[in-house]
């Protein structure tokens, strides 16, 4: 095992769960504005994922989208800063939680669109292949959107033209309230993919090792012209859909605890003790860290200037 390698995803998983469970206190205490959709059981996804991509590829994200943007490498006082609705946020708070922008980082924005982030990926991956530019487009979206148009239609167009993109469905079994057993007669995505003929690959999306690997296989077949991917991340959120469903009329309280067993974070970290040989003290460390970079962020995000009303028309086309 790469032992250093293995850190970084935990602490970067880690910055993901605690900055959503922050997100969590402060929406509950009516600090932050709008509507917020929390990725908390599901970090080892993004995490895995964007750790095998370069600084100019790009990632098209979903309503789900703060943990893609902090994995992608948008640094925490932005993405913060811009729930707040502050002038320094990355989108100078105008787009809040679900209109999340940072292109200099790679991160193409999350979307309250079912599915809208597959053709946008899609056509990305055109234009690499156009400019001959090296870039790898990724998509990520969730059960819900297989069942849509955009799906079908980004899938073909990606296998039809060999783009050098990579489709990650985080499968966590609920389309809001909608059991995706409920929605479709096929509960394989990874299966779809032999109807585009591209390769389809199912993981344990709760597994950060199995992202990493499936991940890096596809994203480096779409670097060197072997076309898309479509991977199926089975994973789940421990939380409701969004702040304010208590998530426990559509799904029962065992079927949650049961899921909450397969903590990413703590599997890891189990196995970083249990197995790397590494101490206790190094995570412990690691913890600390990480809620030194949180508070920076929320102080930082806290203290940052409101948009002035004279500037409502800056950033509009």
């Amino acid at each position: 095992m790469d032992v250093k390698l293995l850190l970084e995803l935990y602490g970067k998983m880690l910055e993901l769960r605690e900055f959503e469970l922050k997100v969590q206190d402060l929406y509950r205490r009516g600090m932050l504005p709008g509507f917020v959709h929390l990725y908390v059981g599901e970090e080892a996804v993004g995490t895995g994922v964007c750790a095998n991509l370069r600084p100019d590829d790009l990632i098209y994200s979903t309503h789900r989208g703060h943990g893609h943007a902090l994995a992608k490498g948008v640094p925490g006082r932005d993405v913060f800063a811009e729930l707040w609705g502050k002038t320094t946020g990355s989108s100078a708070g105008r787009g809040g939680s679900m209109h999340l922008y940072a292109p200099e980082y790679g991160f193409m924005g999350t979307n309250g669109i079912v599915g809208a982030g597959i053709p946008l990926a899609t056509g990305s991956a055109l234009s690499a292949q156009l400019r001959k530019s090296g870039q790898v487009a990724v998509a990520f979206f969730g059960d819900g959107a297989v069942n849509s148009g955009s799906f079908h239609e980004g899938l073909n167009f990606g296998a039809v033209w060999n783009l050098p993109v990579v489709y990650v469905c985080e499968n966590n079994l609920y389309a809001t309230e909608m059991a995706f057993r409920r929605a479709t007669k096929n509960t394989s995505v990874a299966s779809r993919a032999a109807a585009y003929k591209m390769p389809g690959v199912e993981i344990d999306g709760n597994d950060v090792m199995a992202v990493y690997g499936a991940a890096k296989e596809a994203i480096a077949r779409a670097r060197s012209d072997g076309g898309p991917t479509l991977i199926e991340a089975k994973t789940y959120r421990f939380v409701g859909h969004h702040e304010g469903d208590p998530g426990t009329d559509y799904r029962t309280r065992e079927e949650v605890e049961e899921w909450k067993s397969r903590c990413p974070i703590r599997r890891l970290g189990q196995k970083l003790v249990g197995e790397a040989g590494v101490a206790q003290a190094d995570l412990d460390k690691i913890h600390r860290d990480v809620q030194a970079w949180l508070d920076d962020a929320v102080q930082f995000a806290r203290q940052s200037p409101e948009p002035k009303p004279s500037e409502v028309l800056d950033h509009a086309f």
